[in-house]
């Protein structure tokens, strides 16, 4: 089988792709960061995907981007609640974590290296949330030329290729993906700021969440300690 890195955060978008990388027949190896976010259910959640799945390998690797801070995700800086979709659309937002898809991607690239894996699978999205400079098509086809040049692989004649496959995909379409493809939405978790364990149902996150389920015709598994409700769309 193909081998493939596939970037695994424990959330609906990640598990989605990796549920793709699986049907397109790559034996799948996830990496995951502990990489200084203040809650770790996310981890938590991704090993159970992991397993879930049967994938072959389940790394997480250890960094400390807490140390720089400069985000909601990883400092003392306040996570936005109860936003509106112009609100989020203005702006990149303070859960923006300073160079991560970068940092990921390079981790995932020099793994996929030493794996001799030629395939990286990753949950960008730009149509939901294009707030955030890292999960644009612009960046992925530059880091891509980027990867092929400095890469022992690449600039030997056996290119990496990476894989967005829902970056053009609303939430709503991404649930519709995943469910066809038997995701266990349950076992997911998406908030930046959990309440007891629990998804807040407040932040970005978990509003961009819900509404994809309900405009999806469906009900999110999750539990939410509390959240406003979100009507389906008029289909009449």
């Amino acid at each position: 089988m193909k081998k493939a890195v596939v970037l695994l955060s424990g959330g609906l978008d990640s598990s989605t792709v990796l549920a793709i990388a699986r049907s397109r027949g790559f034996q799948c190896h996830c990496l995951s960061f502990r990489y200084g976010q203040k809650q770790d259910i996310e981890l938590e959640r991704a090993a159970g995907i992991a397993k879930a799945m049967r994938t072959e390998q389940h790394l997480i690797l250890r960094l400390d981007l807490g140390l720089i801070g400069g985000s909601a995700l990883t400092s003392a800086i306040e996570v936005p609640k109860d936003r509106n979709a112009e609100e989020m659309g203005q702006g990149i937002p303070v859960t923006y974590v300073p160079a991560r898809n970068i940092i990921f991607l390079s981790h995932a690239l020099a793994w996929a290296e030493v794996l001799g894996a030629a395939d990286i699978f990753l949950g960008i999205n730009a149509v939901d949330y294009s707030g955030y400079p890292d999960c644009r098509p612009d960046f992925l086809h530059a880091f891509a030329r980027a990867a092929n040049l400095g890469t022992k692989a690449g600039s030997t004649g056996s290119p990496f290729r990476f894989h967005a496959p829902l970056i053009e995909l609303s939430k709503k379409e991404i649930i519709e993906v995943g469910t066809k493809l038997g995701v266990d939405y349950s076992l997911t978790h998406s908030c930046y700021d959990p309440v007891q364990g629990l998804a807040c149902g407040h932040c970005d996150a978990c509003i961009l969440r819900l509404k994809g389920f309900a405009e999806a015709g469906m009900k999110d598994p999750v539990v939410y300690a509390s959240h406003n409700e979100v009507e389906p769309p008029n289909t009449i």
